[in-house]
């Protein structure tokens, strides 16, 4: 299954370079993600919980990120075994470009692919889920990298969210 998309972050393209390198935002922002470590040059080893239709499965699987031209492009390739429920590997093509008012668009082109149960389900379950998880992940991305546009709003997302949980737009804040 393909699938591509784009999205205008309001932040510059250094910034959300920096957040597509970060384990820390890449955990924050995998849909069902529990751990993630490694580094850029070796890549990241990540544990994820998802059910897929009737299908939950803990997927233990590897990033890897490529073809990096900073602060412009990075291809992520993952793979990921979920045991009896099957396997899942993909990739995205990244690319970022500035905008005329100091933001980002971001254009992705995603490729998934699964096997095992998963790949018993159906083409629609599989495509759906996939396409889910891709607009997830990218939506939680930007939330993570730009936030609230009004401060105060800011302060609420700070002061309402759970303990523990990250607050919208953290990250920029965090490299502002």
């Amino acid at each position: 299954m393909q699938m591509n998309d784009t999205r205008e972050i309001a932040a510059p393209p250094e910034v959300v370079w920096a957040a597509i390198l970060d384990p820390e935002v890449l955990k924050a922002c995998v849909p069902g993600c529990t751990e993630m470590s490694g580094n850029v040059e070796d890549g990241f080893e990540a544990t994820v919980v998802q059910k897929v239709g009737p299908v939950k499965a803990t997927f233990k699987g590897q990033v890897t990120l490529s073809d990096m031209d900073a602060p412009n492009a990075v291809t992520l390739t993952g793979e990921g075994k979920g045991g009896a429920a099957g396997f899942a590997k993909g990739g995205a093509n990244v690319t970022l470009e500035p905008m005329d008012d100091g933001g980002t668009r971001l254009r992705y082109e995603v490729e998934a692919k699964v096997g095992g149960k998963l790949a018993q389900l159906g083409s629609r379950i599989i495509d759906g889920f996939a396409k889910k998880m891709a607009d997830q992940f990218f939506q939680n991305f930007q939330d993570a990298v730009e936030g609230p546009a009004d401060p105060q709003e800011a302060e609420a997302d700070a002061t309402d969210a759970p303990e523990g949980e990250k607050k919208k737009g953290w990250f920029k804040r965090m490299v502002s």
